[in-house]
C-alpha cells in the first residue's frame, strides 16, 4: 500500500544494504518477518519492499488486504459513472477510455464506473495512494484506508498498519523519524507510478484487477543513507462494489516485470531533491 518493517507482507525492502532502486542498483528483497506478524498489511509491503534493499535475491511476495498508498503521486482517474456490472474481462488499459471521474474523497478519486474499466481505474488510483508518503502520517493513513477498502476490512487494515508504520525500528531502517518525517536537510519520497492495470476477472459486484508499477523509495539529499531508488511490482486487488464504488477488499503483490536498466548515471542527491520537490504526482488511469 507501502509496507512494512522486517517482514513486511509482500515487498519490504529495509535499508539494509541499501541497494536501492535507481543507478542500476538491485533491490533487495521484502522482508518476510512483518509478513508472519502481519500479513494483511500486502501494501505495506511496498514500503517495506523498498525499505529492505537488502541482499535477499529477488522473490515475489504477497499479503492480504494490505494497504498501498500514498501520497506521492497519485493513479490515474477514469470511470465514469454508472453502467451495470459486466461478466468477463475488459481489454487491458490504453490510453484512452471513459473520461476521468470527478469525484474525490478524502481527496482520492471516486466514484468509478460499475465496469471491468472502473475497476481497473480505481486499481490503479488507489495503489498510488497506498504506496504514497502520506502513508507514514497516521492521520492521512487512517484517512487512505477508509477511503479506499471496504468498511468490514478496514478496521483490521487499520490496525495492521498502524503497528508497522509506527514501529521506530522499521522508520530507522528507512531512515526517518520516529514520527515518520525525513531528518533535517533530506526529503523523503515513496511514489508509485502505474504502468498499466487488467481486469483478471470481472463478475458482477466482484473484481480481481492487476496493476502493474513502477516505485521510487528513499531518501533524497547528501549523505542519504537510503537514496532513492526504483522498483517494478505487480498488485492483484480483489475488489468489490460496495456504496455505488469499487472497494479493496485484499491484494497481493509479487516483483516486477522488471525491464533491463539503461546505463544511465545516477543523479547526484541535490538533483533528485530538485525533481522529487519540482515534480508532482499524477492522477491517471482510464
Amino acid at each position: 500500500m507501502s509496507l512494512g518493517q522486517d517482514g513486511p507482507p509482500t515487498r519490504t525492502r529495509m535499508p539494509e544494504g541499501h541497494g536501492g532502486h535507481g543507478g542500476g542498483a538491485r533491490r533487495p528483497q521484502p522482508r518476510r518477518a512483518l509478513v508472519t506478524v502481519v500479513s494483511i498489511i500486502a501494501l505495506l509491503v511496498a514500503a517495506l519492499a523498498f525499505a529492505n534493499r537488502g541482499s535477499h535475491p529477488s522473490s515475489s511476495g504477497s499479503a492480504n488486504n494490505g494497504t498501498a498508498a500514498g501520497s506521492g503521486a497519485t493513479a490515474g482517474s477514469s470511470g465514469g459513472g454508472g453502467g451495470g456490472g459486466k461478466t468477463g474481462t475488459d481489454a487491458p488499459t490504453a490510453p484512452s477510455g471513459q473520461k476521468p471521474v470527478t469525484g474525490k474523497s478524502g481527496g482520492i478519486p471516486s466514484g468509478f464506473a460499475h465496469s471491468g474499466e472502473g475497476a481497473q481505474s480505481a486499481a490503479a488510483n488507489y495503489a498510488v495512494f497506498l504506496g504514497g508518503d502520506g502513508m507514514y502520517s497516521a492521520a492521512r493513513r487512517h484517512e487512505i484506508v477508509d477511503t479506499v477498502y471496504a468498511a468490514d476490512t478496514a478496521a483490521k487494515v487499520q490496525s495492521d498498519l498502524d503497528k508497522v508504520y509506527s514501529d521506530a525500528a522499521f522508520l530507522q531502517r528507512i531512515g526517518l523519524k520516529p514520527d515518520g518525517t525525513a531528518p533535517a536537510g533530506m526529503t523523503f519520497i515513496s511514489r508509485v507510478n502505474p504502468v498499466g492495470a487488467k481486469a483478471e476477472k470481472i463478475s458482477g459486484d466482484t473484481a480481481t484487477v492487476s496493476v502493474w508499477f513502477s516505485s521510487l523509495f528513499g531518501l533524497a539529499g547528501e549523505g542519504s543513507t537510503n537514496p532513492v531508488a526504483e522498483s517494478w511490482y505487480t498488485n492483484t486487488f480483489e475488489m468489490k462494489w460496495v456504496g455505488n464504488d469499487w472497494k479493496i477488499v485484499s491484494f497481493q503483490q509479487k516483483d516486477g516485470p522488471t525491464p533491463v536498466g539503461r546505463d544511465q548515471a545516477a543523479s547526484s542527491a541535490q538533483d533528485m531533491t530538485n525533481a522529487v520537490n519540482g515534480f508532482g504526482g499524477f492522477t491517471y488511469a482510464r
